[in-house]
């Protein structure tokens, strides 16, 4: 927790480009990994709302870790 007259500091360019970058490489690795998936699958993967699932899932999941309390602190 932070004290009164702390200052909170703010994600500079490096801690921003290193997040980009990992996010690119993510969906990279995703595109690489649906290529060498075999037709029937590729099919799924396209033809279904999966990533629609997966982005809501995803989304939902990291809302969820933002809004909870740290485990340490009382009210």
């Amino acid at each position: 927790m932070v004290e009164p007259g702390e200052a909170i500091r703010q994600p500079g360019w490096r801690e921003v480009l290193i997040v980009a970058g990992v996010a690119v490489a993510v969906v990279l690795g995703a595109a690489v990994l649906t290529s060498v998936l075999p037709t029937g699958i590729q099919e799924v993967v396209f033809h279904t709302p999966l990533a629609i699932v997966v982005l809501i899932v995803g989304t939902a999941w990291l809302l969820w870790r933002i809004s909870r309390r740290p485990s340490g602190s009382e009210p």
